[in-house]
């Protein structure tokens, strides 16, 4: 046993609940909480298992909750073979036994640099613990959180393209 590691309240934040959660309308009804209002981007019909709610860095609250659903045969799409050789100048080049495609290294920090520089240098000269410090810290987290958007919908587009498309897939 070791003494508690010091966990910073600016990172990511979560709870869990693992019962008594009910989804109703536009609100979800949390214990000890109450009815908070929420959005759905996907209609909750089977029973809710556990609820858990995050807070990011930026200070916005998400709820992912897990539900109990029948497992169902997925249909097949696609039956071609391909191989993806994943690289530093390129990001992925994906060869299906007649093409190549290349897929080019998106370089998202290289793109916000300028801007996190700039938001880094204003945060470095406010005075500790103050309330424009606060501010500036969540504009910094902010950045980061656009970059950390912008590549996880990169990885998922292309993803979600190779696995429309074939049935097989060999990672190099």
């Amino acid at each position: 046993a070791k003494f508690p590691r010091f966990k910073s309240k600016h990172h990511k934040q979560s709870i869990q609940y693992p019962q008594s959660v009910t989804v109703k309308d536009e609100y979800l009804k949390v214990p000890k909480i109450g009815e908070v209002k929420a959005v759905f981007h996907r209609e909750v019909t089977r029973k809710i298992k556990t609820v858990t709610i995050s807070k990011s860095s930026t200070d916005k609250y998400f709820a992912s909750i897990l539900c109990e659903v029948e497992v169902t045969d997925v249909k097949r799409t696609g039956d071609q073979i391909i191989g993806i050789d994943l690289g530093l100048k390129d990001f992925a080049i994906v060869h299906d036994g007649e093409r190549v495609t290349k897929y080019a290294n998106p370089k998202h920090l290289n793109r916000h640099q300028k801007n996190l520089a700039l938001k880094q240098k204003k945060l470095s000269r406010k005075t500790q613990g103050s309330k424009s410090r606060k501010k500036f810290r969540k504009k910094v987290a902010n950045v980061y959180e656009r970059i950390a958007n912008s590549r996880q919908d990169f990885l998922h587009k292309l993803s979600r393209k190779l696995v429309d498309e074939s049935q097989v897939i060999v990672v190099e």
